[in-house]
């Protein structure tokens, strides 16, 4: 695996999992309707997509290391891998009712996250258990605050 792919991969994904997940979560308990939820998945797989695409890009090119093309590459590779993750969430929107969509998305969230995060540490020769909880912890928080924060604007409307 190339250090663009690992790169682009490992960024997209992860990113694309929990700011989609803190969005869903987010809107969802301001009581946001489908359509919103489903128009913010979409900004999400667009615009932060390219944000975070040009951020790797600005990221690696300062490292002052990488060829152009590996540049080049892993700007890529963290933009399919961002949009494609994001967009997966859509799915259950388009089939199950609200809740049940928003429930499913956790699931596949979190359980995408454990299956990527378990292979990412068998690679490095890391202990899967601990490098699984610190990011499993860190989708909670941003699942938690999301939550409270739509709660919050939802008492303010």
């Amino acid at each position: 695996m190339t250090h663009s792919f690992k790169t682009g991969l490992s960024f997209g994904l992860t990113s694309g999992i929990i700011t989609t997940l803190g969005l869903i979560v987010g809107l969802h308990a301001g009581s946001a309707t489908r359509m919103t939820i489903l128009g913010g998945i979409l900004t999400i797989a667009i615009a932060d997509a390219f944000s975070d695409a040009l951020g790797i890009h600005i990221s690696e090119e300062s490292e002052n290391v990488h060829t152009n093309k590996e540049i080049w590459l892993t700007t890529y590779y963290t933009f399919f891998a961002k949009f494609i993750s994001a967009l997966i969430f859509i799915l259950p929107f388009l089939f199950l009712p609200l809740f049940y969509a928003v429930a499913i998305c956790i699931l596949w969230g979190v359980f995408s996250l454990i299956i990527f995060n378990y292979f990412l540490a068998k690679e490095q020769n890391e202990n899967p258990i601990k490098v699984i909880s610190e990011h499993l912890f860190i989708s909670f928080l941003v699942i938690i605050i999301t939550n409270f924060v739509g709660r919050l604007v939802a008492n303010f409307s």
